[in-house]
């Protein structure tokens, strides 16, 4: 629009137009939000910090659990560990960190509190060094007649043997206590003599799974009653009647055979050669026999010139005891003895007049693999023994 057409009253329109603002009652009201005090600041700022604090507390007390929880190095080899009639878990707990089990005794004991707690319950515990504080807690509510181990007592050991073996394995037993008590004459034992007080040959040699809780009467009497049932299920005492032995003799026959037999096969041949001699008088001449109780360092030279009961080339019959315990073969070979050989058997050719009777009377050692080869007369075996000392199996 062209200023010099508008008159004075527009020229005073166009420059100013009115608004709200030019109306004080109607101007809006702007709220302005009042500035936050400076205490507030520092309230929100010290909530922070403390919920940041709180983290590291504990992530530092998880740190410092974690360490007193894990073993520093690999499980080593268990450790023995006794818990007293007297424990409670304070004191089994300061008594394992002594002993270098867990690493903070308060930590074990809190440990086992979140974990349900801990029975105590006494007796004796194999703890493996280094092991977890969850692994600990573990074995110790496993209760000793729970933890077992299994104890090998071989065909032939003698009841030292056994009681050494028996230390050895299970550190709670010992060997002095279980040949003790193996010689307590008041035992009720089968087949023992009156005059007997050995468990020699009455014990049945086997694997056993042992208990810490076991004692070593209990493991005795366990092993008595496996030989009773052995013996039972091979018919001894029926077999020792018609064998015209009594059932211990049968015994001693048959420890005699598992000290000297080292294949199977040899097993009832070795038992009838027993019986030939013990029917024609002969002395038994056993080597075995010369070794029991001995001094280990003696020579055979030596141990045959020793006068014992044991001394089978100077006096005639069994001897008074089994000289080990013997295994299922032995005693079944001690009750079913080979036949003689047949007077047309090769072994029979050295004899005038075969049908007069072969029977066996002699074996020594043939093979590396402990087989014996057997004779039915003094001139063979002597062929036989020559034979084997050429193949250096004879000492």
């Amino acid at each position: 629009m062209r200023s010099d057409l508008l008159s004075d009253d527009d020229h005073a329109r166009v420059r100013w137009s009115e608004d709200a603002w030019d109306v004080p009652d109607e101007v809006p009201v702007v709220e302005v939000a009042p500035r936050r005090a400076p205490i507030a600041r520092w309230f929100m700022w010290g909530v922070l910090w403390a919920v940041v604090a709180g983290i590291i507390a504990a992530g530092a007390t998880g740190w410092w659990l974690l360490e007193r929880m894990t073993p520093e190095a690999d499980a080593g080899a268990p450790v023995d560990f006794d818990v007293l009639e007297t424990d409670d878990v304070l004191s089994v707990a300061e008594r394992l960190e002594a002993a270098g089990l867990v690493a903070d005794a308060d930590v074990f004991v809190w440990y086992a509190d979140q974990q349900g707690g801990l029975e105590v319950i006494p007796g004796f515990y194999r703890i493996p060094s280094g092991a977890h504080v969850g692994d600990v807690l573990g074995t110790l509510r496993t209760p000793p007649g729970e933890t077992y181990q299994r104890v090998t007592f071989p065909e032939g050991f003698t009841v030292a043997q056994i009681a050494a073996r028996l230390d050895d394995k299970i550190p709670t037993l010992s060997a002095d206590r279980f040949v003790e008590l193996a010689s307590d004459p008041t035992r009720r034992v089968p087949w023992r003599p009156a005059d007997i007080s050995s468990l020699e040959g009455l014990l049945f040699p086997d694997t056993y799974q042992v208990s810490n809780a076991d004692n070593e009467g209990q493991v005795i009497e366990r092993m008595i009653e496996l030989m009773q049932r052995v013996a039972l299920q091979e018919e001894l005492e029926a077999g020792a009647e018609r064998l015209g032995l009594t059932p211990y003799e049968v015994l001693t026959v048959a420890s005699m055979i598992e000290r000297e037999a080292k294949v199977d096969a040899d097993r009832p041949k070795i038992a009838r050669v027993i019986y030939n001699r013990l029917a024609l008088g002969w002395n038994l001449e056993i080597d075995a026999t010369l070794f029991y109780g001995a001094d280990p360092g003696a020579t055979f030279s030596e141990l045959r010139a020793v006068d014992s009961p044991y001394n089978t080339y100077e006096r005639s019959g069994l001897p008074p005891t089994p000289i080990a315990n013997p295994g299922r073969a032995s005693i079944r070979a001690a009750l079913n003895p080979a036949p003689n050989p047949a007077s047309g058997d090769p072994i029979c050719s050295v004899l005038d007049d075969p049908t007069l009777g072969c029977v066996y009377l002699f074996y020594v050692l043939a093979d590396a693999d402990g087989s014996h080869v057997f004779a039915v007369t003094l001139e063979q075996h002597e062929a036989n023994v020559a034979a084997a000392r050429a193949k250096g199996l004879l000492g």
